[in-house]
């Protein structure tokens, strides 16, 4: 089993790093763990609480319960991943995700590196570095296409958030990385590199 993490800032392109892994690994069984689920419930929280919900700091996260289910499939047990609406801020009370164990787990998110109990768990660290304005499109385009969201509500986030919390925990976080790729996930050689470095050490472990 490879674990592999993939940091970076909210839109620079890890999802689409995730998907040319994904799709080069024919043939291996692979589980994509994405941090964004492990957000702690907020569901007590007011309206304007809600509004101005920090969830791009560490505390943020349940460290504790993704470690741990980390652990468990690392073991060969299968988890209930939980379920996080960014609309209500709250974790499901009934409803998992079903994850059994793979040949390769990539873990996914903006915080992953600032957990050394997490970071410690993986065998490839990969940070998704891009430019700010790029990003901030992406962050614009996904808030307000897929939260809901409207445009002053994601200028302000960003500002008051998203950047201030990007220079503060994440791209520092950078430092823990085996490799980093620049210009998101549009770099076709770093990927290949990624995959060839992934396919070589699933190799040296059969």
């Amino acid at each position: 089993m490879l674990v592999i993490g993939i940091a970076g800032g909210s839109g620079s392109g890890k999802t689409t790093v995730v998907r040319a892994i994904t799709e080069t690994l024919k043939g291996e069984s692979v589980v994509t763990i994405p941090l964004d689920s492990y957000y702690k419930d907020s569901s007590d929280l007011t309206d304007e609480e809600k509004r101005n919900h920090n969830f791009d700091h560490p505390d943020a996260i349940d460290w504790e319960l993704i470690c741990q289910q980390l652990s468990e499939l690392k073991a060969g047990k299968s988890i209930e991943q939980p379920i996080y609406s960014y609309i209500s801020c709250s974790r499901s009370k009934t409803e998992t995700v079903h994850v059994d164990p793979a040949d390769v787990i990539i873990i996914e998110g903006i915080l992953v590196f600032t957990c050394p109990e997490l970071r410690d768990q993986m065998d490839i660290k990969i940070f998704v570095d891009a430019d700010d304005d790029d990003r901030l499109m992406r962050v614009m385009t996904r808030d307000i296409v897929e939260r809901g969201k409207d445009v002053r509500w994601v200028i302000e986030r960003y500002s008051k958030t998203v950047k201030p919390m990007y220079l503060q925990f994440i791209e520092p976080s950078k430092r823990y990385a085996d490799i980093i790729i620049p210009q998101g996930g549009h770099n076709k050689v770093a990927i290949d590199v990624i995959n060839n470095t992934i396919r070589k050490e699933l190799r040296a472990q059969k």
